[in-house]
């Protein structure tokens, strides 16, 4: 089977070192596969970089670790990012899983930083699930799950 390979953008804008995480959780559920890492400023550079490791790098898959500061101009940026990083999967026919946390999620720095640890966990996993086996999420439809918090269980 083929090595896969995976590739890692961050921000020097996040105030949690995700990409670590991220690299880890990856190591964790597939020890042999490779992870290439790129730190860019902001979340507007997240989309050229995660082409560039698609085309450039070749990576199976690709998750970007954004963060959104509580003033308006910040949320306008993450908007252009995440549509960017739309255009970057159909274009590419890649997947790229954006990881992005809101400063406003949270009133103190703690219960941040566990957000960010939580969702960049979960989301590493699900790239490494969606690059494997497309279809490996299906059995977890409709069950509710959250990244960045615990699940919230399906409606009955």
């Amino acid at each position: 089977m083929k090595k896969l390979k995976i590739g890692v953008v961050d921000t020097t804008f996040s105030r949690v070192d995700m990409a670590k995480i991220v690299i880890r959780e990856i190591k964790k559920i597939e020890p042999s596969a490779e992870t290439v890492r790129i730190t860019v400023p902001g979340i507007k550079d997240l989309p050229g970089a995660a082409h560039r490791l698609i085309k450039s790098e070749n990576c199976d898959g690709v998750i970007t670790l954004g963060w959104v500061g509580k003033n308006l101009v910040d949320k306008l940026s993450y908007v252009v990012s995440s549509l960017g990083l739309i255009m970057v999967q159909i274009i590419d026919d890649s997947i790229v899983i954006d990881v992005t946390v809101h400063e406003d999620e949270a009133t103190d720095d703690k219960t941040l930083k566990k957000i960010a640890e939580d969702r960049a966990k979960k989301h590493a996993r699900n790239l490494i699930y969606m690059v494997k086996d497309p279809r490996y999420l299906e059995k977890y439809a409709g069950k509710g799950l959250r990244q960045g918090y615990p699940g919230v269980g399906p409606i009955e």
